[in-house]
């Protein structure tokens, strides 16, 4: 099947058509609500378990299982001593290099979406931070396999279309559990639908290299699962109520970002702080 080149820019036209019909003339960004707003509870509690479920037999998560001792005839057999030491004293495997330079090379390729969400947001600040970023990362950290900026004091700003959507006035919506990627609510859904869509990568590469580029910076965010396995299984197996967990650290956080620094920070509690990380707040306006 040929491919042709102005579907994307064609689709892309359409869909920002769409979104600044949703722009309120003259209104400044949608106020942060404080409670939650989650109709569909039941049918998010179900694909919740799905989540969990695929988490589980695909990704490995949840509790390691205790294997039981071996039996000869109706007694557990001995365990050696020294297998039991060996087993504690081992060390926790935790992310590899390769899996970090995996990382930061789609982070360093997802750069141009969030400079082009910053202008659309009218933040200049953000976008050149973030652009000067890329050129640090792309020369001296080797096409960005290596997050030199950050070393020397340029933390990602890290922004989306449902940031965009929140600036230009449009409210957060009901709370939502999407299948295989998690919670959301209903602006940040179509906020991820435009970043894909709209993704700059997809214009700045021909086909199919833009698809590969695409490729990396969706397997740069899986590695999170990877790389916070601990803090992710803790929310997710050790909960009483995981669904609820997930949705009250969810917002909590994703209202953080977009107030930046508006939400009082005694009141705020984040449990994925190592995952998010203390820049959130962003102030390269």
């Amino acid at each position: 099947m040929k491919f042709h080149t102005g579907y994307f820019p064609r689709r892309l036209s359409a869909i920002a058509l769409s979104g600044l019909l949703l722009v309120p003339a003259g209104c400044g960004p949608a106020a942060i609500p404080s409670g939650i707003n989650d109709p569909n509870e039941a049918s998010n509690r179900e694909v919740h378990e799905f989540n969990k479920r695929l988490d589980e037999r695909v990704l490995g998560g949840g509790p390691e299982a205790e294997s039981p001792a071996p039996v000869v005839g109706d007694a557990p057999a001995a365990v050696d001593d020294s297998t039991v030491v060996a087993a504690e004293e081992a060390p926790l495997e935790g992310p590899g290099p390769l899996l970090i330079m995996v990382a930061n090379f789609g982070a360093n390729l997802d750069n141009p979406r969030r400079i082009a969400n910053s202008l659309l947001q009218v933040r200049p600040g953000d976008a050149a931070h973030n652009t000067l970023r890329l050129g640090i990362n792309s020369t001296i950290g080797v096409f960005g396999l290596f997050d030199v900026a950050r070393a020397a004091g340029l933390p990602e700003i890290d922004t989306d279309f449902g940031e965009t959507l929140h600036v230009w006035g449009v409210p957060e919506g009901p709370y939502q559990e999407l299948p295989v990627i998690g919670p959301s609510t209903r602006r940040d859904t179509v906020g991820m639908a435009v970043d894909f869509a709209g993704n700059p990568l997809w214009y700045l590469f021909p086909w199919p290299q833009n698809l590969v580029a695409n490729g990396f910076t969706w397997a740069g965010e899986a590695t999170d699962r990877l790389r916070y396995s601990e803090t992710v299984d803790s929310v997710l197996y050790d909960s009483a109520d995981s669904y609820a967990q997930t949705r009250l650290i969810y917002l909590q956080n994703r209202r953080f970002e977009l107030g930046r620094g508006e939400v009082a920070e005694e009141d705020y509690f984040d449990p994925y702080e190592d995952i998010y990380g203390d820049d959130i707040s962003g102030t390269g306006e």
